[in-house]
């Protein structure tokens, strides 16, 4: 059994490997959605919110080994071995054949790919935020091939299905989650 890191020494080997600012707040905006779901389901927030903080940790210096170098660095660290597992199983049917099996490993999964959309959705609001950020919106651009092309709206929609939410509710709860650290993800905007 290996370490579970505390979120200074998360936070500390996420800069270590990540020097972009967007992928920086892209984890702090994971991690934000990942406590808020962990209450939902009554589990431990500070570990969830753990693995959503660095389940991107390889993807600043390994963009292209993304969800394998990352079992190597955190191997190296003597991490804990079912967050290593957690981190993994986002990028599955995508860079890697770990399903997501946990409550946690399902919410990581879906909304990695879902707070992409909701900040970009947010960003092209007259507010710039996410605290006026209504569902009805989200769920416009959602249905907007070009909008966002890079977000896989395909995980999101698996993700929802995994979970047996429906995607009204996975959407609406990431917006609360985003709220809850909309000042440090650079989403207050002028409100």
């Amino acid at each position: 059994m290996g370490k579970f890191p505390n979120r200074d020494e998360s936070l500390a080997l996420l800069n270590e490997y990540n020097k972009e600012e967007h992928l920086i707040k892209h984890a702090l905006s994971v991690e934000g959605v990942m406590k808020y779901f962990a209450r939902l389901y009554n589990e431990d927030e500070e570990k969830w919110g753990i693995v959503g903080l660095l389940h991107d940790l390889d993807y600043g210096m390994y963009p292209d080994e993304h969800c394998s170098k990352v079992i190597e660095i955190m191997e190296e660290k003597k991490l804990d071995k079912d967050l290593i597992r957690a981190v993994v199983s986002h990028g599955y049917g995508l860079v890697c054949d770990v399903k997501p099996e946990s409550n946690m490993e399902k919410v990581l999964y879906t909304v990695d790919e879902l707070t992409g959309l909701i900040s970009a959705t947010a960003i092209m609001r007259p507010s710039k935020s996410v605290m006026d950020l209504e569902l009805k919106s989200v769920k416009k651009k959602f249905k907007s091939k070009g909008f966002a092309e890079g977000v896989n709206r395909e995980v999101i929609k698996n993700g929802a299905e995994m979970l047996g939410m429906n995607l009204d509710d996975v959407i609406n709860n990431t917006i609360l989650g985003m709220r809850e650290v909309a000042e440090d993800i650079g989403l207050k905007g002028n409100l």
